[in-house]
């Protein structure tokens, strides 16, 4: 398996020599900020003891990795997954702090996770395990500091019962915080949660969409998209594609995927995994593989990383992958998609729309003051499509592909604030 951390450095390292050029006059500290960004500034470790409903004991492994906040406070989503590690969690702070860079949000990247499949666990075990895991968290996040959000296996009311022990502890410290709501994202709208929120991400991703379907001439009624992911992310994304007119062909879960060419009905097919507990059945069957190979016009992987890779790359037959997931494509697979002029919108551009509206609800709760959700909407399209256009652009102005060009101002933007604030990791 691609080890993730490692393509988020390769990635950082291909686009630093492009980036170079524009820092001649700078080449020494360029070259230290480039170095001190190819790991976290800080990545914690812990074992979270956490009594069971049989009232054993177990324990299960926990991180938080802080990558750089140089633009403003770490900014990342909490996963709960099987296969979590410090290599994944190091390289999902790295891609954060592009993520968050590339819409010009005053944040940098973080990513913590827990080593726990949620679905064996009670719902009291697991909210025993967010609180262990947010008091564990109290001296090493804060509103101005580093602000989680949920991910994979992650809900508002995991949010609710993190952001509640937070403040709990915070209380018994005799610590006292402006704002300690806004410590945590993606809450519950009953807790200073935004409007929007959940659905941000994938409606981040069909704005993204538009843009792109626009810029190569497409039409779309008749642009077929296959979505690889049905949970938040490739739900919302496959709804509001559907909403707008797009036909999606085939969907997929971690238990198989449906197709039907004439497209799927995206309510139905949700409707069908909630009574199932997958959408397997509800048309025609196909494997996760077979999905990444049809020929649509948009393949979106929203699932996991590492989906895409050198031994499936040159099988894929869009004209367009759209990275709703993180991660999904390995650096290996990127040259043999551009050779097959397979056109990439990064998961740094395409999924941004979630901490984009995270960075909203923070804001939210800084002045407690709440927005509507057609404000919330009509803020969050602009700063999608601006990011498209400049991506875009750079790709044009610079002939290199969508993830380089997106690269190039977002890591531009990481560098350009590093320089400013000099110091001795700079400087010397």
């Amino acid at each position: 398996m691609s080890n993730p951390h490692q393509n988020a450095v390769a990635q950082l390292t291909q686009v630093a020599k492009l980036l170079r050029l524009n820092y001649q006059d700078r080449g020494k500290e360029f070259d230290r900020v480039i170095k001190k960004l190819t790991k976290p500034d800080r990545v914690f470790t812990t074992e979270l003891k956490v009594i069971m409903d049989d009232g054993s004991t177990k324990q299960f492994k926990a991180f938080r990795s802080q990558h750089n906040n140089a633009r403003g406070p770490y900014k990342g989503g909490i996963r709960y997954h099987q296969d979590v590690s410090e290599a994944e969690v190091k390289a999902l702070s790295t891609w954060m702090t592009w993520k968050c860079a590339v819409t010009g949000l005053p944040y940098g990247g973080a990513k913590g996770g827990i080593i726990v499949n949620p679905r064996e666990l009670s719902p009291t075990e697991l909210e025993r395990l967010s609180r262990a895991y947010s008091r564990w968290l109290v001296d090493k996040i804060g509103v101005w500091v580093d602000v989680p959000a949920p991910d994979v296996n992650t809900t508002g009311q995991i949010m609710a019962w993190m952001v509640d022990e937070y403040q709990q502890a915070l209380s018994e410290q005799g610590l006292i915080q402006e704002n300690p709501l806004g410590t945590f994202t993606g809450k519950p709208i009953e807790l200073g949660g935004s409007q929007g929120r959940e659905e941000a991400t994938g409606l981040g991703g069909v704005f993204v969409l538009e843009k792109l379907v626009k810029a190569l001439n497409l039409i779309p009624k008749t642009t077929t998209i296959a979505v690889q992911g049905f949970g938040n992310v490739g739900y919302w994304f496959a709804r509001h594609a559907q909403d707008r007119g797009y036909k999606v062909i085939a969907i997929s879960d971690s238990k198989g995927g449906t197709f039907a060419p004439e497209g799927l009905d995206i309510a139905k097919a949700l409707a069908h995994k909630q009574d199932k507990g997958s959408i397997t059945g509800f048309a025609k069957p196909i494997t996760n593989e077979e999905l990444l190979e049809l020929e649509v016009d948009i393949l979106v992987p929203a699932a996991l990383e590492n989906a895409i890779h050198k031994d499936n790359a040159a099988k894929i037959q869009a004209k367009a992958i759209i990275e709703m997931g993180n991660g999904p494509v390995t650096p290996e697979a990127d040259p043999i998609l551009a050779k097959n002029k397979v056109l990439i919108v990064p998961d740094v551009l395409a999924n941004s729309g979630g901490v984009t509206v995270s960075y909203f609800e923070w804001v939210q709760n800084l002045q407690g003051y709440y927005w509507t959700h057609q404000e919330v909407i009509s803020k969050l399209q602009p700063l999608m499509e601006k990011a498209f256009d400049e991506m875009w652009a750079a790709r044009e102005e610079h002939q290199v592909d969508g993830r380089m060009a997106t690269y190039l101002t977002a890591v531009g933007r990481v560098v350009d604030a590093m320089l400013l604030r000099g110091g001795e990791k700079v400087l010397k």
